[in-house]
Protein backbone atom coordinates (compact mmCIF):
# COMPACT_ATOMS: atom_id res chain seq x y z
CA UNK A 1 0.00 0.00 0.00
CA UNK A 2 0.99 3.24 -1.12
CA UNK A 3 2.25 5.73 1.89
CA UNK A 4 -0.76 8.48 1.84
CA UNK A 5 0.56 12.08 3.08
CA UNK A 6 -2.51 13.14 5.12
CA UNK A 7 -1.62 15.12 8.28
CA UNK A 8 2.30 15.87 7.16
CA UNK A 9 3.59 15.03 10.69
CA UNK A 10 3.04 11.55 12.13
CA UNK A 11 5.05 9.22 10.57
CA UNK A 12 2.68 6.25 10.41
CA UNK A 13 -0.24 8.34 8.98
CA UNK A 14 -1.45 6.31 5.63
CA UNK A 15 -1.48 9.08 3.15
CA UNK A 16 -0.91 9.31 0.03
CA UNK A 17 3.14 9.64 -0.51
CA UNK A 18 5.11 12.47 -1.01
CA UNK A 19 8.72 11.95 -1.94
CA UNK A 20 11.27 13.19 0.31
CA UNK A 21 13.24 15.71 -1.97
CA UNK A 22 15.84 18.48 -1.56
CA UNK A 23 15.06 21.81 -2.76
CA UNK A 24 18.15 23.95 -4.22
CA UNK A 25 16.70 27.20 -1.97
CA UNK A 26 17.06 25.89 1.17
CA UNK A 27 18.93 22.78 0.99
CA UNK A 28 16.56 21.24 3.75
CA UNK A 29 15.08 17.15 3.00
CA UNK A 30 12.90 15.48 5.59
CA UNK A 31 14.27 12.29 6.43
CA UNK A 32 10.72 10.55 6.53
CA UNK A 33 8.65 10.56 3.12
CA UNK A 34 5.32 11.29 4.41
CA UNK A 35 6.66 14.70 5.55
CA UNK A 36 6.44 16.98 3.24
CA UNK A 37 9.40 19.53 3.67
CA UNK A 38 8.46 23.57 4.02
CA UNK A 39 10.16 26.05 3.13
CA UNK A 40 10.36 29.66 5.15
CA UNK A 41 9.02 32.30 3.65
CA UNK A 42 12.44 34.12 4.31
CA UNK A 43 14.97 32.28 4.58
CA UNK A 44 17.56 32.22 7.79
CA UNK A 45 21.06 33.84 6.48
CA UNK A 46 22.87 31.87 9.09
CA UNK A 47 26.58 31.78 9.73
CA UNK A 48 28.66 29.02 11.28
CA UNK A 49 27.54 28.58 14.87
CA UNK A 50 27.68 25.73 17.72
CA UNK A 51 24.63 26.45 18.62
CA UNK A 52 20.89 24.18 17.69
CA UNK A 53 18.80 25.75 15.17
CA UNK A 54 16.49 27.14 17.48
CA UNK A 55 19.03 28.66 19.89
CA UNK A 56 21.09 30.27 16.81
CA UNK A 57 19.03 33.58 16.41
CA UNK A 58 19.62 34.27 19.83
CA UNK A 59 23.35 33.91 19.53
CA UNK A 60 23.13 35.89 16.38
CA UNK A 61 20.90 38.72 16.59
CA UNK A 62 23.04 41.46 16.23
CA UNK A 63 23.30 40.59 12.41
CA UNK A 64 20.83 43.32 10.61
CA UNK A 65 20.50 41.03 7.88
CA UNK A 66 18.93 38.04 9.00
CA UNK A 67 15.21 37.60 9.01
CA UNK A 68 13.80 34.74 9.89
CA UNK A 69 9.76 33.58 9.09
CA UNK A 70 8.43 30.32 10.77
CA UNK A 71 6.56 28.26 8.25
CA UNK A 72 2.61 28.69 8.65
CA UNK A 73 2.31 25.04 9.78
CA UNK A 74 5.51 23.89 11.58
CA UNK A 75 6.39 19.88 11.26
CA UNK A 76 8.75 19.33 13.64
CA UNK A 77 8.27 15.92 14.45
CA UNK A 78 9.90 13.38 12.27
CA UNK A 79 9.99 9.59 10.95
CA UNK A 80 12.72 9.31 13.46
CA UNK A 81 12.79 11.45 16.75
CA UNK A 82 16.56 11.91 17.01
CA UNK A 83 16.27 13.86 13.40
CA UNK A 84 13.14 16.50 14.88
CA UNK A 85 13.86 19.82 13.86
CA UNK A 86 12.35 22.76 15.83
CA UNK A 87 14.19 25.50 13.78
CA UNK A 88 10.41 27.42 14.10
CA UNK A 89 11.04 28.38 17.05
CA UNK A 90 13.69 30.97 15.79
CA UNK A 91 10.51 33.32 14.74
CA UNK A 92 9.74 35.17 17.63
CA UNK A 93 5.98 35.46 16.52
CA UNK A 94 5.94 31.44 15.79
CA UNK A 95 2.78 29.88 17.06
CA UNK A 96 3.82 27.92 19.66
CA UNK A 97 3.28 24.27 20.38
CA UNK A 98 3.04 21.84 23.19
CA UNK A 99 6.44 20.68 24.68
CA UNK A 100 8.18 23.33 22.41
CA UNK A 101 9.99 24.85 25.77
CA UNK A 102 11.89 21.66 26.53
CA UNK A 103 13.61 22.01 23.01
CA UNK A 104 17.00 22.90 22.74
CA UNK A 105 17.64 24.10 26.19
CA UNK A 106 20.94 25.57 26.44
CA UNK A 107 22.37 24.43 30.03
CA UNK A 108 25.03 25.32 31.82
CA UNK A 109 25.24 28.88 30.42
CA UNK A 110 25.66 30.72 33.88
CA UNK A 111 28.34 28.32 34.89
CA UNK A 112 31.42 29.45 32.51
CA UNK A 113 32.71 30.53 29.80
CA UNK A 114 31.92 28.55 26.79
CA UNK A 115 29.27 26.23 28.88
CA UNK A 116 26.57 27.48 26.52
CA UNK A 117 28.05 25.12 24.09
CA UNK A 118 25.76 22.61 25.78
CA UNK A 119 21.89 22.18 25.06
CA UNK A 120 19.72 19.47 25.81
CA UNK A 121 16.13 18.57 24.60
CA UNK A 122 13.50 16.51 25.62
CA UNK A 123 10.45 15.08 24.24
CA UNK A 124 8.07 12.15 23.36
CA UNK A 125 4.93 10.50 22.14
CA UNK A 126 1.79 9.03 23.49
CA UNK A 127 -0.31 6.72 21.33
CA UNK A 128 -3.56 4.71 21.42
CA UNK A 129 -5.27 2.40 18.96
CA UNK A 130 -8.61 0.78 18.96
CA UNK A 131 -8.38 -2.21 16.94
CA UNK A 132 -11.56 -4.34 15.64
CA UNK A 133 -10.54 -6.83 12.90
CA UNK A 134 -12.21 -9.65 11.54
CA UNK A 135 -10.59 -12.42 9.28
CA UNK A 136 -7.31 -11.24 8.42
CA UNK A 137 -4.21 -13.15 7.01
CA UNK A 138 -2.90 -13.26 10.60
CA UNK A 139 -0.98 -15.31 12.86
CA UNK A 140 -3.33 -17.14 15.03
CA UNK A 141 -6.29 -16.57 12.44
CA UNK A 142 -8.44 -16.49 11.21
CA UNK A 143 -11.07 -15.36 13.36
CA UNK A 144 -12.10 -12.14 14.83
CA UNK A 145 -10.34 -9.81 17.31
CA UNK A 146 -11.14 -6.48 19.65
CA UNK A 147 -8.13 -4.70 21.12
CA UNK A 148 -6.30 -2.07 22.28
CA UNK A 149 -2.67 -0.58 21.78
CA UNK A 150 -0.82 1.89 24.13
CA UNK A 151 2.52 3.12 23.22
CA UNK A 152 4.50 5.88 25.05
CA UNK A 153 8.02 6.75 23.66
CA UNK A 154 10.03 9.48 25.41
CA UNK A 155 13.56 10.44 24.52
CA UNK A 156 16.48 12.69 26.39
CA UNK A 157 18.76 14.28 23.62
CA UNK A 158 21.74 16.22 24.59
CA UNK A 159 24.17 18.24 22.74
CA UNK A 160 27.81 19.63 23.08
CA UNK A 161 28.37 21.66 19.54
CA UNK A 162 28.08 19.84 16.48
CA UNK A 163 30.90 17.84 18.07
CA UNK A 164 29.34 15.04 20.63
CA UNK A 165 25.65 14.11 20.99
CA UNK A 166 24.15 11.43 23.59
CA UNK A 167 20.49 10.38 22.63
CA UNK A 168 18.15 7.92 24.70
CA UNK A 169 14.74 7.19 23.92
CA UNK A 170 12.47 4.67 26.08
CA UNK A 171 9.31 2.77 24.48
CA UNK A 172 6.75 0.92 26.11
CA UNK A 173 4.31 -0.94 24.09
CA UNK A 174 1.11 -2.84 25.97
CA UNK A 175 -1.91 -4.76 24.34
CA UNK A 176 -4.99 -4.88 26.14
CA UNK A 177 -8.62 -7.28 25.74
CA UNK A 178 -7.10 -9.24 22.85
CA UNK A 179 -9.26 -12.22 21.80
CA UNK A 180 -6.41 -13.61 19.50
CA UNK A 181 -2.70 -14.90 19.73
CA UNK A 182 -0.67 -11.22 20.27
CA UNK A 183 1.31 -11.00 16.84
CA UNK A 184 5.44 -9.89 17.90
CA UNK A 185 4.86 -6.05 16.59
CA UNK A 186 2.27 -5.46 19.21
CA UNK A 187 4.37 -5.96 22.38
CA UNK A 188 7.40 -5.22 24.03
CA UNK A 189 7.42 -3.24 27.67
CA UNK A 190 9.43 -0.88 29.01
CA UNK A 191 12.79 -1.22 27.04
CA UNK A 192 15.53 0.97 25.03
CA UNK A 193 14.31 1.69 21.92
CA UNK A 194 17.60 3.95 20.94
CA UNK A 195 20.79 4.59 22.83
CA UNK A 196 23.79 5.93 21.13
CA UNK A 197 26.43 8.21 20.68
CA UNK A 198 27.83 10.66 17.99
CA UNK A 199 30.72 12.14 17.12
CA UNK A 200 32.18 14.31 14.68
CA UNK A 201 35.26 13.28 13.23
CA UNK A 202 35.67 15.75 10.43
CA UNK A 203 33.99 17.87 7.81
CA UNK A 204 32.66 18.06 4.38
CA UNK A 205 30.69 20.48 2.43
CA UNK A 206 30.33 22.68 5.58
CA UNK A 207 28.35 19.52 7.57
CA UNK A 208 30.28 17.42 10.49
CA UNK A 209 31.24 13.72 9.59
CA UNK A 210 29.23 11.18 11.85
CA UNK A 211 30.41 8.55 13.97
CA UNK A 212 27.61 6.88 15.74
CA UNK A 213 27.63 3.81 18.26
CA UNK A 214 24.97 2.22 19.68
CA UNK A 215 20.96 1.34 19.58
CA UNK A 216 19.41 3.26 16.87
CA UNK A 217 16.17 2.72 14.23
CA UNK A 218 17.04 3.19 10.39
CA UNK A 219 14.91 4.76 7.56
CA UNK A 220 15.88 5.05 4.33
CA UNK A 221 14.67 6.71 1.08
CA UNK A 222 10.89 5.95 0.48
CA UNK A 223 11.18 2.95 3.38
CA UNK A 224 10.38 0.46 1.03
CA UNK A 225 13.28 -1.94 2.36
CA UNK A 226 14.47 -0.18 5.57
CA UNK A 227 11.82 1.47 7.81
CA UNK A 228 11.50 1.77 11.30
CA UNK A 229 7.82 0.50 10.73
CA UNK A 230 5.76 3.56 12.96
CA UNK A 231 2.65 1.94 12.65
CA UNK A 232 3.48 -1.15 14.77
CA UNK A 233 3.40 -1.01 18.56
CA UNK A 234 7.20 -1.96 18.58
CA UNK A 235 9.35 0.11 16.19
CA UNK A 236 12.27 -1.77 14.53
CA UNK A 237 15.78 -1.19 15.97
CA UNK A 238 18.99 -2.33 15.26
CA UNK A 239 22.75 -2.17 17.16
CA UNK A 240 25.80 -1.14 15.70
CA UNK A 241 27.70 1.64 14.14
CA UNK A 242 26.67 4.37 11.60
CA UNK A 243 29.23 6.89 9.35
CA UNK A 244 26.46 9.52 8.03
CA UNK A 245 27.61 12.19 6.00
CA UNK A 246 25.38 14.90 4.78
CA UNK A 247 26.61 17.22 1.35
CA UNK A 248 25.30 20.00 -0.42
CA UNK A 249 24.57 17.82 -3.76
CA UNK A 250 25.62 13.70 -2.06
CA UNK A 251 24.41 12.40 1.45
CA UNK A 252 26.03 9.15 2.35
CA UNK A 253 25.40 6.48 5.03
CA UNK A 254 27.19 3.92 5.63
CA UNK A 255 26.71 1.22 8.82
CA UNK A 256 27.03 -2.31 10.39
CA UNK A 257 24.20 -3.60 12.72
CA UNK A 258 22.18 -6.10 13.97
CA UNK A 259 18.21 -6.50 14.57
CA UNK A 260 17.52 -6.12 17.97
CA UNK A 261 13.67 -6.66 18.93
CA UNK A 262 10.54 -8.47 17.27
CA UNK A 263 9.91 -5.66 14.88
CA UNK A 264 12.68 -6.65 13.46
CA UNK A 265 12.43 -10.13 13.01
CA UNK A 266 13.62 -11.49 16.39
CA UNK A 267 11.94 -13.39 19.24
CA UNK A 268 10.07 -15.01 20.97
CA UNK A 269 7.74 -12.67 22.15
CA UNK A 270 7.52 -13.48 25.73
CA UNK A 271 11.36 -12.50 25.54
CA UNK A 272 10.37 -9.12 24.85
CA UNK A 273 7.52 -8.43 27.01
CA UNK A 274 9.77 -8.92 31.11
CA UNK A 275 13.21 -8.76 29.38
CA UNK A 276 15.70 -5.89 28.22
CA UNK A 277 15.93 -6.44 24.46
CA UNK A 278 19.47 -7.60 23.24
CA UNK A 279 20.73 -7.64 19.45
CA UNK A 280 20.24 -11.11 17.81
CA UNK A 281 24.28 -12.14 17.41
CA UNK A 282 22.81 -14.89 14.77
CA UNK A 283 21.70 -12.06 12.09
CA UNK A 284 23.92 -9.07 10.47
CA UNK A 285 22.46 -6.48 8.81
CA UNK A 286 24.90 -3.91 6.58
CA UNK A 287 24.61 -1.63 3.45
CA UNK A 288 25.21 1.78 2.01
CA UNK A 289 22.91 4.38 0.87
CA UNK A 290 24.08 7.77 -0.91
CA UNK A 291 21.29 10.27 -2.11
CA UNK A 292 22.07 13.07 -4.68
CA UNK A 293 19.62 16.33 -4.69
CA UNK A 294 21.71 18.15 -6.83
CA UNK A 295 18.63 19.03 -9.03
CA UNK A 296 15.74 21.22 -7.40
CA UNK A 297 12.75 19.09 -6.48
CA UNK A 298 13.85 16.04 -7.15
CA UNK A 299 15.90 13.14 -5.44
CA UNK A 300 17.98 10.28 -6.51
CA UNK A 301 19.04 7.17 -4.36
CA UNK A 302 21.63 4.43 -4.43
CA UNK A 303 22.22 1.69 -2.95
CA UNK A 304 23.74 -1.52 -1.44
CA UNK A 305 21.98 -3.55 1.20
CA UNK A 306 23.15 -6.75 3.05
CA UNK A 307 21.42 -9.22 5.32
CA UNK A 308 23.11 -12.40 6.65
CA UNK A 309 21.73 -15.16 8.23
CA UNK A 310 23.34 -17.39 10.28
CA UNK A 311 20.71 -19.87 12.05
CA UNK A 312 18.06 -21.30 10.17
CA UNK A 313 14.78 -21.12 11.77
CA UNK A 314 10.99 -21.03 11.37
CA UNK A 315 10.46 -18.85 8.09
CA UNK A 316 13.83 -17.84 7.84
CA UNK A 317 16.53 -19.64 6.09
CA UNK A 318 20.40 -19.18 6.64
CA UNK A 319 21.66 -17.04 3.66
CA UNK A 320 23.33 -14.18 2.47
CA UNK A 321 21.17 -11.86 0.56
CA UNK A 322 22.45 -8.58 -1.22
CA UNK A 323 19.90 -6.25 -2.37
CA UNK A 324 21.29 -3.04 -5.46
CA UNK A 325 18.94 -0.62 -6.14
CA UNK A 326 17.80 3.13 -7.12
CA UNK A 327 15.10 5.86 -6.50
CA UNK A 328 14.09 8.55 -8.56
CA UNK A 329 11.34 10.95 -6.94
CA UNK A 330 10.11 14.02 -7.21
CA UNK A 331 7.49 16.54 -7.83
CA UNK A 332 7.12 19.81 -10.72
CA UNK A 333 4.08 22.71 -10.34
CA UNK A 334 2.74 24.43 -13.02
CA UNK A 335 1.77 27.93 -12.10
CA UNK A 336 -1.54 29.88 -13.36
CA UNK A 337 -1.31 33.53 -15.26
CA UNK A 338 -1.89 35.17 -11.16
CA UNK A 339 1.70 33.09 -10.15
CA UNK A 340 -0.46 30.44 -8.04
CA UNK A 341 0.17 26.80 -7.94
CA UNK A 342 -2.13 25.79 -10.78
CA UNK A 343 -1.74 21.86 -10.42
CA UNK A 344 1.65 19.70 -9.03
CA UNK A 345 2.79 16.49 -10.68
CA UNK A 346 4.96 14.12 -8.58
CA UNK A 347 6.53 10.37 -8.98
CA UNK A 348 8.39 8.10 -7.25
CA UNK A 349 10.25 5.42 -8.84
CA UNK A 350 12.30 2.34 -7.74
CA UNK A 351 13.70 -0.85 -8.27
CA UNK A 352 16.26 -3.26 -7.20
CA UNK A 353 17.49 -6.70 -7.52
CA UNK A 354 19.21 -9.52 -5.21
CA UNK A 355 21.50 -11.91 -5.69
CA UNK A 356 23.34 -14.47 -3.14
CA UNK A 357 22.23 -17.56 -1.54
CA UNK A 358 19.98 -18.94 0.71
CA UNK A 359 19.69 -22.90 1.95
CA UNK A 360 21.80 -24.16 -0.81
CA UNK A 361 20.08 -22.26 -3.39
CA UNK A 362 21.42 -18.80 -6.17
CA UNK A 363 18.82 -16.17 -5.17
CA UNK A 364 18.22 -14.19 -8.63
CA UNK A 365 15.11 -11.67 -7.46
CA UNK A 366 14.09 -8.16 -8.01
CA UNK A 367 11.34 -5.50 -7.35
CA UNK A 368 10.00 -2.49 -9.13
CA UNK A 369 7.44 0.28 -8.36
CA UNK A 370 6.24 3.63 -9.66
CA UNK A 371 3.39 6.01 -8.39
CA UNK A 372 2.29 8.90 -10.41
CA UNK A 373 0.51 11.37 -9.02
CA UNK A 374 -1.52 14.78 -10.15
CA UNK A 375 -2.87 17.18 -7.42
CA UNK A 376 -5.52 19.84 -8.50
CA UNK A 377 -4.25 22.50 -6.01
CA UNK A 378 -6.81 25.43 -6.99
CA UNK A 379 -9.74 22.70 -7.26
CA UNK A 380 -12.13 22.30 -4.37
CA UNK A 381 -10.71 20.17 -1.35
CA UNK A 382 -7.27 20.44 -3.47
CA UNK A 383 -7.93 16.28 -4.89
CA UNK A 384 -4.89 14.48 -5.76
CA UNK A 385 -5.52 11.30 -7.68
CA UNK A 386 -2.35 8.42 -7.78
CA UNK A 387 -1.80 5.58 -9.41
CA UNK A 388 0.46 3.03 -8.20
CA UNK A 389 2.34 -0.28 -9.47
CA UNK A 390 4.25 -3.33 -7.63
CA UNK A 391 5.87 -5.91 -8.65
CA UNK A 392 8.54 -8.05 -6.69
CA UNK A 393 9.25 -11.43 -7.91
CA UNK A 394 8.13 -14.83 -6.73
CA UNK A 395 9.71 -18.27 -7.14
CA UNK A 396 9.80 -19.60 -10.97
CA UNK A 397 10.52 -23.10 -9.73
CA UNK A 398 10.76 -24.56 -6.32
CA UNK A 399 12.23 -27.59 -7.47
CA UNK A 400 15.36 -26.14 -8.78
CA UNK A 401 18.65 -24.43 -7.49
CA UNK A 402 17.15 -20.72 -8.14
CA UNK A 403 15.37 -18.57 -4.86
CA UNK A 404 13.62 -16.12 -7.39
CA UNK A 405 11.47 -14.50 -4.31
CA UNK A 406 12.57 -10.97 -3.84
CA UNK A 407 12.83 -10.55 -0.04
CA UNK A 408 11.03 -6.80 1.20
CA UNK A 409 14.23 -7.05 4.05
CA UNK A 410 12.57 -4.70 6.50
CA UNK A 411 9.99 -2.79 5.16
CA UNK A 412 6.78 -0.60 6.02
CA UNK A 413 4.52 -2.59 4.54
CA UNK A 414 1.35 -1.31 5.88
CA UNK A 415 2.13 1.81 3.61
CA UNK A 416 2.10 0.09 0.19
CA UNK A 417 0.19 -3.51 0.08
CA UNK A 418 -2.73 -2.44 2.09
CA UNK A 419 -3.92 -0.75 4.89
CA UNK A 420 -5.68 -4.05 6.46
CA UNK A 421 -1.87 -5.71 6.71
CA UNK A 422 -2.93 -8.67 4.64
CA UNK A 423 0.17 -8.87 2.07
CA UNK A 424 4.22 -8.44 1.97
CA UNK A 425 5.63 -7.33 -1.16
CA UNK A 426 6.98 -10.59 -2.24
CA UNK A 427 5.30 -12.84 -5.43
CA UNK A 428 2.81 -10.12 -5.73
CA UNK A 429 1.52 -7.87 -8.45
CA UNK A 430 -0.05 -4.66 -6.75
CA UNK A 431 -2.39 -2.20 -9.07
CA UNK A 432 -4.07 0.54 -7.28
CA UNK A 433 -5.72 4.24 -7.61
CA UNK A 434 -5.97 6.31 -4.93
CA UNK A 435 -7.77 9.79 -4.11
CA UNK A 436 -6.53 12.30 -1.34
CA UNK A 437 -9.00 15.34 -0.75
CA UNK A 438 -8.93 17.88 2.02
CA UNK A 439 -12.59 19.18 2.86
CA UNK A 440 -10.95 21.52 5.46
CA UNK A 441 -7.57 22.46 6.31
CA UNK A 442 -7.35 20.15 9.15
CA UNK A 443 -8.86 17.64 7.85
CA UNK A 444 -8.25 14.83 5.16
CA UNK A 445 -9.77 11.92 3.71
CA UNK A 446 -8.99 9.25 1.84
CA UNK A 447 -9.82 6.53 0.01
CA UNK A 448 -7.51 3.68 -2.23
CA UNK A 449 -8.27 0.92 -4.23
CA UNK A 450 -5.97 -2.50 -4.34
CA UNK A 451 -6.17 -5.45 -7.20
CA UNK A 452 -3.71 -8.05 -6.16
CA UNK A 453 -2.21 -10.84 -8.24
CA UNK A 454 0.54 -13.50 -7.35
CA UNK A 455 3.56 -12.92 -10.02
CA UNK A 456 4.01 -16.69 -9.88
CA UNK A 457 1.18 -19.83 -9.40
CA UNK A 458 4.89 -21.71 -8.59
CA UNK A 459 5.23 -19.58 -5.16
CA UNK A 460 3.41 -19.10 -2.22
CA UNK A 461 1.30 -15.84 -0.88
CA UNK A 462 3.26 -13.92 1.73
CA UNK A 463 1.42 -12.55 4.55
CA UNK A 464 2.39 -9.43 6.15
CA UNK A 465 5.01 -10.99 8.15
CA UNK A 466 6.62 -12.01 5.28
CA UNK A 467 5.35 -15.53 6.35
CA UNK A 468 4.38 -18.24 3.05
CA UNK A 469 1.00 -19.45 3.17
CA UNK A 470 -1.48 -21.13 1.03
CA UNK A 471 -1.05 -23.94 -1.21
CA UNK A 472 1.47 -23.74 -4.59
CA UNK A 473 -1.31 -24.05 -7.25
CA UNK A 474 -4.08 -22.55 -6.21
CA UNK A 475 -4.29 -19.72 -8.15
CA UNK A 476 -2.99 -16.64 -8.97
CA UNK A 477 -6.41 -14.13 -8.02
CA UNK A 478 -5.21 -12.97 -4.42
CA UNK A 479 -8.34 -10.93 -4.16
CA UNK A 480 -9.11 -6.49 -3.84
CA UNK A 481 -9.08 -3.78 -1.10
CA UNK A 482 -11.01 -0.97 -0.36
CA UNK A 483 -9.65 1.47 2.44
CA UNK A 484 -10.95 4.61 3.87
CA UNK A 485 -9.33 6.71 6.19
CA UNK A 486 -10.43 9.84 7.78
CA UNK A 487 -7.35 12.20 9.72
CA UNK A 488 -8.19 15.55 11.61
CA UNK A 489 -5.30 17.44 13.17
CA UNK A 490 -6.67 19.63 16.03
CA UNK A 491 -2.70 21.43 15.72
CA UNK A 492 0.81 19.80 14.95
CA UNK A 493 0.75 18.10 18.54
CA UNK A 494 -2.67 15.73 18.44
CA UNK A 495 -4.57 14.36 15.83
CA UNK A 496 -6.92 11.73 15.09
CA UNK A 497 -7.52 9.25 12.56
CA UNK A 498 -10.16 6.53 11.90
CA UNK A 499 -9.87 3.85 9.07
CA UNK A 500 -12.24 1.22 7.44
CA UNK A 501 -10.84 -1.33 5.63
CA UNK A 502 -12.43 -4.35 3.24
CA UNK A 503 -10.42 -7.01 1.58
CA UNK A 504 -12.33 -9.45 -0.78
CA UNK A 505 -10.65 -12.81 -0.94
CA UNK A 506 -9.46 -14.08 -4.76
CA UNK A 507 -9.48 -17.75 -5.97
CA UNK A 508 -5.89 -18.32 -4.08
CA UNK A 509 -7.01 -17.73 -0.76
CA UNK A 510 -10.97 -19.25 -1.70
CA UNK A 511 -8.71 -22.26 -3.00
CA UNK A 512 -5.99 -23.41 -0.35
CA UNK A 513 -7.18 -20.67 3.43
CA UNK A 514 -10.67 -20.71 2.48
CA UNK A 515 -12.34 -18.46 5.09
CA UNK A 516 -14.81 -15.09 4.69
CA UNK A 517 -13.90 -11.56 3.31
CA UNK A 518 -11.80 -9.56 5.69
CA UNK A 519 -12.73 -6.03 6.98
CA UNK A 520 -11.14 -3.84 9.64
CA UNK A 521 -11.92 -0.99 12.20
CA UNK A 522 -9.74 1.01 13.94
CA UNK A 523 -9.47 4.46 15.98
CA UNK A 524 -6.18 6.00 17.06
CA UNK A 525 -4.95 9.22 18.27
CA UNK A 526 -1.23 10.80 19.02
CA UNK A 527 -0.45 13.27 21.53
CA UNK A 528 3.35 15.01 20.54
CA UNK A 529 5.13 16.93 23.10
Amino acid sequence: MLLLMITGVFADDPLIFEPPIRTQQNGNVESAPNVIATTPEVELRQEKSNAPPSLKNEQEQTEPEQVFKAPANPKPWKGLFFDNDFSYKNDPHHTHLFGEAFKDISIFADVCDGCSDWWVSFGGELRFRHMNEDNRLRPGGPGKSTYDLWRWRNYLDVHYTDRFRLYIELLDASIFNQELPITPIDLNRWNIQNAFVDIAFGERDGNPLIFRAGRFELLFGSQRLVSPLNWSNTRRNFEGFQVISKGSTWDFDLFTSRPVNTGAGNGPLSRFNNEADRADASRTFNGAYTTYHGFENQTFDFYWLWLREQEERANVKDGSRHTIGARWGGTHTIFNESGEIQRTYSWDIEGGYQFGHEANKTVKAGFFTAILGHTWDQRTWKPKLSAVYYWGSGDRNPNDNEDNTFSVLFPLGHAYWGLIDNLSGQNLNDYSLQMLVHPTKKMSFLTAMHWFDLDRNTDFLYNVAGVPVGKIGSGTDVGEEFDMVLTYNFNPNFTVQAGYLWFWYGAFVENSLPRPDANQFYLQSILRY
